[in-house]
């Protein structure tokens, strides 16, 4: 095999180790939320300009407390900024890691890839004659081209994409 980005080999005891890890995170993280996509577009977005606003707000809040209305939730509202402080350190955390294993992923399917079709192009060439034929064509219907709906069939089934 040409390509070779990444060799990856997890024992059994390294991926029962792995699984154990997310199901504590799963656990310990159990009171996050999912948004849609709606209550996404709907919500108040903190920048860096607005996350200034909000902390000088913190400061000017606590110390003023007696000019809040009855209904402001002081307390939640300092907790919801250090809980914000808590999260994005860990959240920064977690996306180097799923950004690692993403890159990963890609890598090993591309060596995948440029592999099989080294393979199959070796097979084309040699795998005549030698029994293969019923297998050749078997690797061969990734490459072969359906009709998109809606456009006539040209009559070729055959392709190199």
């Amino acid at each position: 095999m040409s390509q070779n980005r990444i060799a990856l080999n997890y024992p059994q005891a390294s991926l029962d180790a792995i699984d154990a890890a997310l199901g504590v995170l799963d656990a310990e993280f159990a009171n996050l939320i999912g948004l849609s996509i709606d209550e996404r577009r709907q919500l108040n977005k903190m920048g860096d300009k607005s996350e200034a606003f909000c902390r000088q707000a913190v400061v000017v809040f606590t110390e003023n407390s007696g000019v809040l209305p009855r209904n402001f939730d002081l307390d939640g509202y300092v907790a919801d900024l250090a809980a914000l402080d808590a999260l994005r350190p860990r959240l920064a955390r977690v996306r180097r890691l799923f950004e690692r294993m993403s890159d990963s992923e890609m890598a090993l399917g591309s060596d995948l890839m440029s592999g099989s079709l080294e393979g199959y192009a070796v097979l084309k060439v040699s795998g005549k004659g030698e029994g293969l034929e019923g297998l050749r064509e078997i690797l061969s219907n990734r490459f072969s081209r359906k009709p998109r709906p809606g456009t006539p069939a040209s009559g070729s089934s055959g392709g190199n994409g």
